[in-house]
């Protein structure tokens, strides 16, 4: 057994549930990464116009495509309804697919999820000072999980990340009908329904420039405080 084969068989119960959008240029990078720790990754394709499904699943992960883009909402679903049909599985991590989370969390999340404390892991950008972040998009952000706190009762300090983890149980009880990116919110809604417990966790968000060109940028920040006000 390689290194790599025996560092992923330390997980065997967790899926990593990645949604996919026109990422071929990194989508291998990531995948390999996480396939290192992690023996189940699946890959939401959704509806990609350059093969990113197809990259993925050559590298070795497990993808569901869409026929044409849904939205992040409804591929994150698409992608936790895949994981939940393997029987293994007990715990599930979202994880994005242009390369600006850090493995290393996510397995700090799921061992956060084996002390059986907690039903759910937010990561948080806030918790530390790894994460850079412009002032105007700082206060963008604030400003959304103070809303999304006002809206659902939970006292988060980042509401809109797209790593966290939760255990089966969560996963079975989330059902997303928002497939814009105000899905996050919806994500922190049902988990409060729910009662369930959670814990925050401080994650390293690389910024690059290709991530921002992906939707990272300030603009797109703005764009998900106003679709949650809409919503």
């Amino acid at each position: 057994m390689s290194v790599e084969q025996m560092r992923a068989a330390l997980h065997p119960d967790t899926a990593i549930v990645v949604p996919v959008y026109s990422e071929a240029t990194v989508i291998a990078g990531v995948i390999d990464d996480l396939k290192q720790v992690f023996k189940n990754v699946y890959v939401v394709d959704d509806g990609s116009p350059d093969g990113s499904g197809l990259i993925a699943r050559e590298h070795g992960a497990r993808v569901v495509f869409h026929p044409i883009n849904f939205g992040q909402g409804a591929a994150l679903q698409t992608g936790i309804e895949a994981a939940l049909a393997n029987p293994d599985i007990d715990y599930i991590v979202t994880f994005d697919g242009d390369g600006q989370h850090s493995i290393d969390d996510a397995v700090a999340m799921v061992e956060r999820l084996r002390q059986g404390d907690v039903d759910v892991v937010f990561g948080s950008r806030f918790l530390d000072e790894r994460t850079e972040l412009t002032t105007a998009k700082r206060i963008v952000l604030r400003t959304a999980v103070a809303y999304t706190n006002l809206i659902t009762g939970l006292r988060l300090t980042d509401a809109h990340n797209g790593l966290r983890a939760f255990t089966r149980e969560v996963a079975q009880f989330i059902d997303l009908e928002h497939n814009g990116m105000a899905h996050a919110t919806e994500i922190v809604h049902q988990i409060g329904d729910g009662k369930f417990r959670f814990v925050e966790l401080p994650v390293h968000i690389l910024y690059t420039d290709y991530s921002r060109a992906k939707g990272q940028s300030l603009w797109n920040s703005i764009n998900i405080l106003f679709d949650l006000i809409l919503r």
